[in-house]
């Protein structure tokens, strides 16, 4: 019996191994970076054959050198590679290696080779509980051990096939949309040197993915036979990008480190960016305003200057003085559903029923335009009870919930809508389908919230008796 709990502990272990789902991650939005990285990416989804539209870009604050995609077409980008690329067609290049895993539809296919490790592994778990039955327990264990290492390195062997495909594919898309791949070999350099510096194992037959040196080996001729090899970084790409680190710099690091980065000495937009966040950071508004404003001055006609000093004075209280600085930034960007979020948070915020009937113009507007704006339907729902519309104010905060992924709370709010909707409306109708979407889910989380329950006070029981 002993042995018989062992082997199905390996058993168990070796199908977590092949089936690991993907942990939460912390997301980032900002309207300057979402729309740099869509116009960067843009080209080479087109060239996959991709509709752009349909594919979705995250940043994920996490600082690994990290990107994946994961749930269909969906691409995450990690704080930590955006920072650390050096030039556009760094980042470009693992953009294209992602798009090729999306066009190939490896995250489908992937459950093929899981299957296989899976097969091999439920083999060798059947031939040795066999053996073990048989008495000849060391030589169960030893099949048992094999089989499990062998199936690993079939669902590893497997992975780095689909690696290679993408590294392949991520090429001929920079081709195809006139960029160097030169930067794809780079960054795969920066990957080696990271591994080399970390003492990560280079062992190819235990790794998900080729040695960066053979995948460099195996992209030269493909990149040096390419027409665009040496087409020239797009000026205004390099110059966003430099834009959109500094910023994230300033959020994402302490003001100290930040003001060591970018010294006042450093008077460049990125430098600006920067520090007008750590500013903000440190509480320091003027410092932060006056950054702001010198930026502004160098380039009045970008609507994210106007953004981030609006919101800069909404958290400074100001929020009159917000108003317009914001309404200015909606005026250059209107279709840019987090500026105009930025502007319907001011407008609520004020508490002048002035404001209501155009804070709900535009919130609505945002949230039809980005679904997945959860402080726009936040805001949206504020409005909504400020003027008496409280089913609709449920539905937005069905909305919310349902994107954040509380499915209990997304139920809960979306059968107080129906209960104040009326029948067949299209409102009516987003409520049901928000209902189907998470009723499933919603009854699980509730089943496993009373086990734990049950759980917790069997141990109370326990430990008071």
């Amino acid at each position: 019996m002993k042995n018989l709990k062992l082997v199905l502990a390996i058993t168990l272990a070796a199908l977590l191994l092949v089936a690991r789902p993907v942990a939460a991650q912390s997301m980032l939005r900002d309207a300057e970076t979402e729309r740099f990285l869509r116009d960067i990416t843009t080209p080479i989804l087109e060239a996959a054959g991709l509709t752009p539209e349909n594919v979705n870009i995250y940043l994920v604050y996490d600082n690994s050198l990290n990107a994946f995609v994961t749930g269909g077409q969906n691409i995450f980008i990690h704080t930590g590679l955006l920072l650390r690329t050096e030039t556009v067609e760094q980042l470009q290049g693992v953009i294209a290696h992602e798009t090729g895993h999306i066009a190939a539809g490896h995250l489908r296919r992937r459950d093929e080779g899981a299957r296989g490790a899976s097969r091999m592994s439920i083999l060798s778990m059947v031939l040795g509980v066999a053996a073990i039955a048989a008495g000849s327990g060391d030589a169960g264990m030893g099949i048992l051990a094999a089989g499990q290492g062998m199936a690993q390195r079939t669902y590893l062997k497997y992975n780095r096939g689909q690696e290679s495909a993408a590294d392949q594919a991520g090429a001929s898309y920079l081709e195809a949309s006139e960029i160097s791949g030169r930067g794809l070999i780079e960054f795969f350099e920066i990957l080696r040197y990271e591994e080399l510096n970390r003492g990560i194992k280079q062992d190819e037959y235990v790794r998900s993915h080729p040695l960066n040196a053979d995948r460099m080996n195996a992209l030269q001729y493909t990149v040096d036979a390419s027409p665009y090899v040496d087409t020239p970084t797009n000026p205004d790409w390099a110059a966003r990008l430099k834009k959109v680190q500094g910023k994230l710099i300033g959020y994402v690091r302490t003001p100290q480190e930040t003001f060591t980065t970018y010294p006042l000495s450093d008077t460049s937009i990125e430098a600006r960016y920067a520090r007008a966040y750590a500013y903000h950071r440190s509480l320091d508004w003027d410092k932060a305003l006056a950054e702001i404003d010198a930026m502004i001055s160098e380039d009045p006609l970008s609507p994210y200057y106007y953004e981030i000093k609006g919101q800069i004075l909404v958290e400074n209280h100001k929020v009159e003085q917000s108003i317009p600085v914001l309404k200015k930034a909606v005026e250059m960007a209107p279709k840019e559903p987090l500026i105009l979020t930025a502007y319907g948070q001011a407008l609520v915020a004020s508490e002048n029923p002035k404001h209501l009937a155009e804070a709900r113009k535009v919130l609505e507007f945002a949230t039809a335009v980005d679904r997945e704006n959860t402080f726009g339907f936040y805001n949206l729902a504020i409005v909504y009870t400020n003027i008496g519309k409280q089913s609709l104010a449920s539905l937005a905060t069905a909305e919310r919930y349902n994107v954040m992924g509380n499915a209990r709370f997304a139920v809960m709010h979306a059968n107080i809508a129906l209960n104040g909707l009326k029948e067949y409306t299209p409102q009516w109708l987003r409520a049901q389908d928000i209902l189907y979407i998470n009723q499933a889910v919603a009854e699980k989380q509730e089943r496993e919230e009373k086990k734990k329950r049950r759980r917790d006070e069997r141990g109370l029981t326990f430990s008071s008796s």
